[in-house]
């Protein structure tokens, strides 16, 4: 029984915070209701020793409680009504121990929406009645009237200030957690921009070069179709290659947006080229016409994949760069591995496009940011006895004791 008791009691609370939070107008209605209600049948059935029940103690009962239906829209009106009702109900002699649960339930509600100085003022008016009312019932001392007035007073600020806090805190935590989904979408859509700009380097890089490529040897076939068809046979050969590679790279940068998070196909997880794959970049650019060196320096060792690729891209797009202003040229290529640091300089000696003009594309931009993003150096601008040279260092780690030679 005791264990039903508490289970229904759990329920009844609950029902009651429910229909508090849905129908507060509705809640209030009740409480003032049973209070008005319940307050004239005790003053019928059970008067005091006082002044007898009229009509008049009944309107002052009304005007104690029936404003409790107010109480959350205008509680300091309320709280002034219902406590003056309630002195004036006691002063004239009716029943001391009813009217008195109106003003404190009021109280209550101006402890949650009011300030600490409003709350105060409301608590003294609260006691006042309460120890004027108390102290007038036979044995009851001032002292014992007032401690009672104040311990009811302050459960009741209590429970009201610890109510306004508790919704204070909810309200933050709903306005951080809000800030934070907001954060959290901006974070998301900077990631997304970030994620599209290296996407579209990587298209450029990718797009530029073979393109580049394509068109000489396309011209090149063009103008010895007729003339010399094993060479324009060559040039077809090298087209189809080159757009075979571009289409390869292609795919896996847009399979790259694709990928979900059980996708199994390995396909889509193709290597991506670095320093590695700088022989088949130059032979390339041999077949497209410009003589080129590959040397390399230092002992070559595994670097991270970021940093390998974007090596590569800026050799790729200094040849690129090449292909497209240098015009007939010797380029060189010179990768350096030093024990704290990668060096990748790349000289041609074209009389092509000035300077300047190379060095205001969007190609170099890209290099300049990849650059940055491994915290490196690059420099570009013309020789000073004629060409270009690009110039990119990075910071290395230390090379392990037994560094690991790539196959040339």
């Amino acid at each position: 029984m005791p264990e039903l008791a508490w289970r229904m009691h759990i329920s009844a609370v609950s029902l009651v915070r429910r229909v508090s939070a849905s129908h507060p107008l509705l809640l209030d209605t009740a409480l003032a209701l049973t209070l008005v209600v319940g307050t004239w049948l005790w003053e019928i059935y059970e008067p005091g020793k006082g002044r007898p029940t009229d009509a008049l103690s009944l309107t002052l009962t009304l005007l104690v409680n029936g404003p409790l239906v107010l109480r959350r829209r205008a509680p300091v009106a309320v709280l002034l009504v219902s406590t003056g009702a309630a002195l004036v109900y006691h002063l004239l002699g009716y029943h001391l121990g009813l009217n008195s649960m109106g003003p404190l339930v009021t109280l209550y509600t101006v402890a949650v929406q009011r300030s600490w100085v409003v709350c105060l003022a409301g608590a003294a008016l609260v006691v006042t009645e309460w120890v004027h009312a108390s102290v007038h019932q036979p044995g009851v001392a001032l002292w014992s009237a007032l401690g009672q007035s104040l311990l009811v007073a302050g459960y009741a600020v209590g429970a009201g200030t610890s109510r306004r806090l508790l919704a204070e805190r909810t309200g933050q935590l709903a306005e951080l957690a809000d800030q934070l989904s907001r954060e959290q979408d901006a974070a998301a859509r900077i990631a997304v921009t970030h994620e599209r700009v290296r996407i579209a380097r990587e298209l450029h890089d990718v797009v530029a070069h073979h393109m580049s490529v394509i068109s000489i040897q396309a011209g090149l076939g063009r103008y010895v179709a007729l003339a010399d068809p094993p060479t324009a046979h060559a040039a077809l050969g090298v087209i189809a290659d080159t757009t075979h590679e571009a289409l390869a790279e292609m795919r896996r940068l847009l399979s790259i947006l694709r990928i979900e998070a059980d996708d199994q196909d390995e396909g889509l997880y193709t290597t991506a080229p670095g320093l590695q794959s700088l022989e088949p970049l130059a032979e390339r650019i041999r077949t497209a016409g410009l003589p080129l060196a590959v040397i390399v320096e230092g002992a070559a060792r595994p670097l991270p994949p970021g940093l390998d690729l974007c090596a590569y891209r800026i050799v790729q797009e200094s040849l690129t760069n090449v292909l497209k202003h240098a015009g007939s040229a010797t380029v060189e290529i010179r990768v350096t591995y030093g024990p704290a640091k990668l060096a990748l300089r790349v000289t041609d000696d074209g009389a092509g496009a000035t300077g300047s003009s190379r060095s205001r594309g969007h190609g170099l931009i890209g290099m300049s940011e990849r650059v940055r993003l491994y915290q490196g150096t690059i420099t570009a601008g013309p020789r000073p006895l004629g060409g270009f040279e690009v110039l990119a260092i990075f910071p290395l780690p230390p090379p392990d004791d037994q560094p690991q030679e790539t196959s040339s």
